[in-house]
């Protein structure tokens, strides 16, 4: 190639503007596009080698419509946004980021869980409204508060971030049961065993999620599932909304057949004013950000901009389609 290679980015404002970036002109010549609509995307990579996306998908007519692409940065660890058979079958890499955030979405984690079990949210709402100085106790609650000490976590997906959780709750002296599809090592501190997902579900105090979303488990987390958790339990997502048919989780929120939820993350982001759960008052939810603090995504630009540089250099790395 006689000329420096093109570089666009999808959807940058996604990363914040509040890190400092990697010098990727040093690469090539760098095209920065806050945000994509689908209809922007193919002119937007008519002429680009490399494209780094977060969020925005790359769809396989998407690819097809790119004739100088060579490799799809994205900036995150899941790459369901794009079409990895296609870029495969034109041998073009998809490169990922891999645990940068495993620290982050675990302290994400615990905080919407301590928030559920001490009932943070709710109390201090109640605080500001003046309920505690209209009260004649020194202290009130209108739900039980819960120690996590004794209790039972069970961890769906046992990989670095579900791994790192399990972690943190030995260390609130709970107890852990984890479901992964593939074998897994076994920690070294105890009480801890690997269970099936209907047992995990039936036995945890709190159920977390921390798996991929694939076409086998789209949806796994439905009525049935839901049915075999205890009515005081806590179901808590950090990893992906369309893990759970969230009419489902609603109507057992409703019905009290579950004490309360936190996600971090829903089936379509932003969130609809039409989503279910949006209403219910037992569950906690923030704006999918356990990946994203500070230090999270300054690792995360680092390693993308290693993964671009170690692929104009003939070594790519962090390849997930096999390319």
């Amino acid at each position: 190639m006689n000329r420096r290679p093109r570089l666009v980015f999808l959807d940058a404002a996604t990363i914040g503007g509040d890190i400092p970036w990697p010098d990727f002109s040093s690469l090539g010549e760098v095209t920065l596009h806050d945000f994509s609509r689908p209809e922007d995307i193919p002119p937007r990579l008519r002429e680009a080698d490399i494209v780094l996306t977060n969020k925005t998908p790359l769809s396989a007519g998407t690819i097809a419509s790119a004739p100088a692409l060579r490799c799809i940065g994205v900036l995150a660890t899941g790459y369901n946004v794009v079409d990895v058979a296609a870029a495969a079958a034109r041998g073009i890499p998809v490169c990922n980021v891999p645990e940068y955030s495993s620290a982050s979405v675990a302290q994400h984690t615990f905080a919407l869980i301590l928030a559920l079990c001490s009932q943070i949210c709710d109390l201090s709402a109640r605080v500001r409204e003046g309920e505690w100085g209209r009260g004649a106790r020194f202290s009130f609650w209108h739900t039980p508060l819960r120690e996590l000490a004794g209790k039972v976590l069970g961890v769906v997906g046992f990989g670095a971030i579900g791994g790192r959780t399990a972690s943190l709750a030995h260390q609130f002296g709970m107890e852990v049961l984890a479901y992964a599809p593939r074998p897994r090592p076994v920690p070294d501190y105890a009480p801890f065993a690997f269970v099936s997902l209907e047992d995990l579900f039936a036995r945890a105090d709190i159920v977390s999620l921390h798996c991929p979303l694939t076409p086998e488990n789209t949806g796994m987390v439905d009525a049935r599932l839901l049915s075999l958790m205890k009515p005081t339990a806590f179901l808590i997502n950090t990893a992906r909304g369309d893990l759970v048919v969230e009419a489902d989780l609603a109507a057992a929120l409703r019905a009290g057949r579950l004490a309360g939820a936190g996600l971090d993350v829903v089936s379509r982001e932003p969130m609809p004013d039409a989503n279910p759960l949006r209403a219910e008052p037992r569950c906690l939810l923030t704006p999918h950000v356990a990946w994203a603090t500070v230090e999270a995504r300054g690792r995360l630009m680092e390693i993308a901009f290693n993964n671009v540089k170690s692929f104009l250099e003939g070594r790519p790395v962090n390849i997930c389609n096999g390319v």
